[in-house]
């Protein structure tokens, strides 16, 4: 009996011993000292924390309820080139700031519970560097003051303007002239988007250009008085956006990771460009919410785009998602062109980035499959797989691929466009509002599914698929794209191609009905709420269907020339057992560049 019950304390003193042994599950900041509510850096603890986890091999890093804040001062500060940002010129530095930066860590999960994560300064707020299998899920991101300042119009004179300045943000009068700063920097070159109170859009505006020449006077804390030209009389409640236009930090940054999820997370707001995935693989945003915090009255959200994916690859789910105050696309999927501009042996080019605001980072890797692709056209017309890359300057890259160059190949011309980089997307069940420019941008030649989403007053086309390699160098050519049971309502005020709410508009300069760029493009039982624009835009399209979907009445703001589709150099089209106005016929198309015999279309 005692040798029994010798052997039961041996045993659980073992297991007492082992269970302290392993590494902690969850990782609390509170650990750290990092505590709600304190108004304090948070910076410094939370870089403490984050290495608890990767020491401890920990599954979560917790958050209590309660606002956390973070300054710069102490933030981690690495080089990162980020697509679609800046130039040399404008941001020459590429030494990022970072508030909270996971680097290769795995199988990691941050949580909070309704937690507020403060940011001050100009900041990219959290980055996954080389990371795997990670989860973000319930936190809410902001600024203390948002690098854009919002300002309404509240009385308005022939010669004499008054405005309020958001509470959130930060101004100065000096010398008779107003000037907006923030924590640690000023508002230079500024952009200006222009929210109308009684239509709900939102359009460029010049508004403050006119405002910053003229005298200014503070006649009360946040009311200021400007002496105007004769003649600029805008509209009383309206507001003004303004925001620098130097993407010189991003929202969220996720680079040349796997297996991203972010659920049930809130940007209220991000500055410069959003939340950019960067060459990753398997990214899943489910119930993000991009939109202001509705406590503080504001409007906009971010300064640019507020979800970016360059060169990812696997698949991009974007589901359940709200899109509000964007001062550009809510949604933009593309890859990255370079140009061919030397021969080094047969085998080998010299390729260069040629955007201003894209360069420096990795775009091939050992081991991927490219396209050859002629500019002109959009063809790809031959294909290598890469078995070498040298970079030899931030804008040039050597890639030797597996077998010799295409001897079509024209230099300083034709373009490399990486294929296994490339993702599926499905944008579904997603709400789109307040952005002057478009809901969903996407070039890919893989799956793409737009479903189930609604566009509210888009600025311009509510989905966008262009694919170009003499432009932004954004690829490329769709061969495989359902956007179904999606409700578009007062889309394109602002323009687009043809001032479509769907376009389909390649950057090709050729045009030939024999030789389409995209295809295979169904567009199904969708909802068009956007009278005196028509439904769909398409060039050098080829299996184009449209079918079941419901157009409303365009009397009410269009005239009779007011198109309802227009083509251009596409082939095979399908336009069949649709719901349209009663006085649409075939003198409400337009086409060019191809016979009519390629339009099958049934009113």
């Amino acid at each position: 009996m005692k040798h029994c019950v010798y052997l039961l304390f041996v045993c659980w003193t073992m297991a007492v011993t082992a269970a302290f042994a392993q590494p902690s599950d969850t990782v609390f900041v509170a650990e750290f000292g990092a505590k709600p509510y304190t108004f304090e850096n948070n910076v410094t603890r939370l870089q403490q924390a984050i290495q608890a986890c990767k020491e401890r091999h920990a599954k979560v890093l917790a958050f209590d309820e309660g606002r956390y804040d973070f300054w710069p001062e102490g933030a981690v500060r690495k080089e990162y080139y980020v697509s679609n940002t800046s130039t040399e010129r404008e941001c020459p530095s590429k030494i990022k700031t970072v508030g909270l930066l996971f680097e290769e860590l795995e199988g990691l999960t941050v949580v909070g519970k309704n937690t507020l994560l403060m940011f001050h300064g100009k900041m990219i707020m959290l980055a996954f560097d080389h990371c795997r299998d990670m989860q973000l899920k319930g936190l809410h991101f902001d600024f203390e003051r948002p690098s854009a300042s919002e300002i309404t119009y509240t009385k308005v004179a022939d010669g004499e303007v008054e405005v309020s300045f958001h509470r959130d943000s930060r101004y100065e009068v000096a010398d008779g002239k107003i000037h907006l700063y923030g924590e640690g920097w000023r508002s230079n070159l500024n952009h200006c988007i222009e929210h109308d109170k009684v239509t709900d859009h939102f359009y460029y505006s010049q508004g403050w250009n006119t405002l910053a020449k003229s005298e200014a006077t503070e006649v009360a804390p946040g009311t200021v008085r400007f002496k105007t030209p004769v003649g600029f009389l805008p509209k009383v409640g309206n507001t003004l956006t303004v925001r620098d236009i130097i993407r010189d930090q991003v929202g969220m940054f996720i680079y040349e990771s796997q297996d991203i999820t972010l659920e049930d997370v809130r940007m209220h707001y991000m500055h410069g460009l959003g939340i950019m995935s960067q060459y990753t693989r398997n990214v899943t945003m489910k119930g993000v919410k991009c939109v202001p915090r509705e406590t503080t009255g504001r409007i906009l959200a971010s300064s640019a785009d507020m979800m970016h994916f360059s060169g990812c690859s696997g698949k991009v789910s974007v589901l359940g998602c709200t899109f509000s105050g964007a001062h550009d696309d809510p949604i933009n999927v593309h890859g990255t062109n370079l140009r061919a501009v030397e021969k080094v042996d047969d085998r080998t080019l010299v390729l260069r980035f040629m955007h201003g605001q894209s360069y420096g980072f990795n775009a091939y890797f050992q081991g991927d499959t490219v396209a050859f692709v002629r500019p002109s056209t959009m063809e790809r017309y031959a294909e290598a797989i890469v078995s070498g890359v040298k970079r030899l300057s931030e804008r040039t890259v050597q890639v030797t691929f597996d077998r010799a160059v295409p001897a079509a190949l024209e230099l300083d011309h034709d373009c490399v466009e990486n294929m296994t980089c490339t993702p599926e997307v499905e944008i579904r069940g997603c709400y789109f509002t307040h952005t002057s420019a478009r809901g969903t941008l996407v070039t890919t030649p893989r799956k793409v599914v737009i479903a189930d989403n609604t566009y509210y007053k888009t600025g311009m086309s509510a989905i966008l698929i262009e694919g170009d390699a003499e432009g932004w160098f954004e690829s490329g050519p769709v061969k495989d794209v359902l956007i179904e049971n999606n409700t578009f309502v007062d889309c394109a005020y602002q323009g687009g191609p043809a001032g479509a709410v769907i376009a389909l508009h390649p950057s090709n300069t050729v045009v030939d009905v024999r030789r389409p760029v995209h295809r295979n493009v169904r567009i199904v039982g969708n909802t068009f709420r956007c009278p005196g624009h028509p439904a769909l835009y398409a060039k050098s399209t080829s299996g184009l269907v449209f079918t079941g979907n419901k157009v409303e009445d365009l009397s009410q703001k269009a005239d009779a020339a007011t198109p309802v589709a227009v083509f251009n150099g596409c082939s095979h089209v399908r336009m069949i057992d649709n719901e349209w106005p009663s006085s649409v016929s075939w003198q409400s198309l337009r086409w060019e560049n191809m016979p009519k015999k390629e339009l099958k279309v049934k009113f």
